[in-house]
């Protein structure tokens, strides 16, 4: 599959994706056919079963993803938007939906659409240049790719409220300080933490590891009591699985498991 505004790459002997949105001279900044460009992307990724982690990063040394694309926002009508914002939607949930651990390599900007993108994502590791905000209210707009919701849930309401109605914009420091991104790395380094990252989670049981992101997602959605149901369903699940007898009895025979993914 060939995209325009992307770069689908894998890593690790397939175990691991690797996603570019490709467009340095907008600063990657999001318009209609890269929002579907990444829906495809991210379809595909969802159909490879040996691909078991994906890092999501923007092209250039500027931006991760800047925002989304005014120009093309300039004259759209209110039906207009609200298509559009649901094509955003759209891609967001699809990031959180699959079923495998999803990295954002935030290496600059990540602005808008872009910080709305780096949301949906698992976790987020950033260079010590990168800045963070939903600067919307700039425009006469709120945010309108979940970045209320993901926000809020992310850092607080009364965090994600002081950052949305003001359009501060954050660097990377302070981002971390507030939990808005697990680590913050030189930019060099970005893309090998990443793969160092992606490759211990690919060597992890696969059944395992997305059960165990399903338990963490759900159960959020969820009281005490009833994600703890749901964590043991899971954990009853994993015991009918290869990986689990081979997990197991690697640990008592004293040797590295071979998992295989059943």
């Amino acid at each position: 599959m060939t995209f325009q505004n992307l770069i689908l790459e894998h890593a690790e002997n397939g175990k691991v994706g690797v996603l570019t949105v490709n467009r340095p001279k907008s600063l990657n900044a999001l318009n209609a056919e890269t929002l579907d460009e990444l829906l495809q992307a991210l379809t595909r990724v969802a159909e490879q079963p040996e691909v078991r982690v994906l890092l999501i990063t923007g092209g250039g040394d500027k931006a991760f993803i800047a925002g989304a694309d005014i120009a093309a926002m300039q004259n759209m009508s209110a039906l207009e938007a609200r298509a559009f914002s649901e094509k955003g939607q759209r891609v967001m949930q699809a990031i959180g939906a699959l079923a495998i651990p999803v990295i954002a390599l935030v290496n600059g900007y990540a602005l808008g659409g872009g910080c709305e993108l780096a949301l949906s994502c698992d976790w987020i590791v950033a260079t010590d240049r990168a800045v963070f905000g939903q600067p919307e209210v700039n425009l006469g707009i709120p945010p309108g790719f979940g970045g209320t919701q993901r926000l809020a849930r992310l850092v607080g309401r009364a965090r994600a409220l002081e950052l949305v109605t003001t359009g501060r914009q954050i660097k990377a420091d302070e981002a971390l300080r507030i939990g808005l991104v697990n680590e913050v790395v030189a930019a060099a380094e970005l893309m090998d933490v990443g793969l160092t990252m992606a490759r211990t989670i690919a060597a992890k049981a696969p059944i395992a590891v997305r059960v165990a992101k399903q338990a963490v997602q759900r159960g959020l959605d969820l009281d005490l009591a009833n994600g703890c149901v749901l964590e043991t369903s899971l954990f009853a699940f994993a015991f009918g699985t290869d990986d689990r007898k081979e997990g197991m009895t690697a640990f008592l025979a004293k040797r590295p498991p071979e998992f295989n993914g059943r």
